[in-house]
């Protein structure tokens, strides 16, 4: 594993899932790292986890975790949070912009049928939540790492991303939101170049999150990720002394496992996806 001992990362929703595994992913390599989510209290959310668990676990590996409650879709949440990281460290070497609304609607009766629905027969909350909770989120969390990141004149943005961004899956307003939140780190490159700050967007493949693994039998797991899977590829690309080079870049985490040569925790070597296997 990288060595990030010093560094200072913020991952946003990680009280669960791929944001709780890039947490305990940059702990392991020994980061100082803030998480974010909303769910502070087992059971208020139809998923299990809480963002004082997965900090608590986060703990017991290399690094420090910190806990901090905020809900992005808050402005001054999100402004207290990177004043408090700021106060507490000095310094913000990573974001993760992982936080994500309009999963929602699978805690819902029909939640999966809705999904799946044509987009006029959709909520127009769901639209709503991906890009306020997701989008916008990512953009706000941006803004507020960046002017920190280029004072350093170091850092790197990463926008947790899936293939619906390039190609139909299944849902329009999740489609759209993907591939804005692509073009967000590609353009944001454009600006940050000049100060030796990178910003990308990672494609992971099929998770083992607490939803997948509830729904395990419709699904193949051969193929799948661990959620730290995510984290490890997080901790190399914040390691990478040439990380430039691929800023503006979507990214593939199981092809950067092949690039850095890292294996997720069981050993195995993920097969890339691609926009044809995807």
């Amino acid at each position: 594993m990288p060595d990030l001992k010093g560094k200072v990362a913020i991952v946003t929703g990680a009280s669960r899932g791929v944001g709780k595994g890039i947490a305990w992913g940059l702990s392991e390599a020994g980061a100082t790292v803030y998480i974010t989510g909303r769910t502070v209290v087992e059971g208020t959310h139809w998923l299990p986890g809480n963002l004082h668990q997965a900090a608590k676990e986060a703990n017991e590996l290399a690094g420090t975790c910190i806990a901090v409650q905020c809900d992005h879709t808050d402005d001054k949440q999100v402004a207290a949070l990177f004043e408090q990281v700021m106060r507490e460290q000095g310094r913000i070497d990573v974001l993760v912009n992982n936080v994500w609304g309009g999963y929602e609607i699978f805690g819902e009766t029909n939640g999966g049928e809705t999904w799946f629905a044509p987009f006029w027969q959709q909520p127009i909350e769901m639209w709503d939540k991906m890009f306020s909770a997701g989008v916008r989120a990512h953009y706000t969390a941006s803004q507020h790492a960046a002017r920190v990141m280029i004072e350093q004149k170091n850092g790197l943005i990463v926008n947790i991303s899936y293939w619906a961004g390039q190609k139909f899956m299944n849902n329009v307003s999740y489609g759209v939101a993907k591939t804005a939140t692509d073009r967000m780190a590609r353009d944001m490159a454009h600006n940050l170049q000049p100060h030796n700050v990178a910003a990308v967007c990672l494609y992971p493949g099929l998770v083992r999150t607490e939803s997948v693994m509830g729904a395990a039998q419709f699904f193949d797991l051969s193929n799948s990720e661990s959620p730290q899977f995510a984290g490890r590829a997080v901790a190399h690309l914040a390691a990478d002394p040439d990380i430039m080079t691929k800023t503006g870049q979507v990214l593939v985490i199981a092809q950067l496992a092949l690039d850095y040569g890292f294996t997720d925790i069981d050993g195995k070597q993920p097969t890339p996806l691609t926009l044809e296997t995807a």
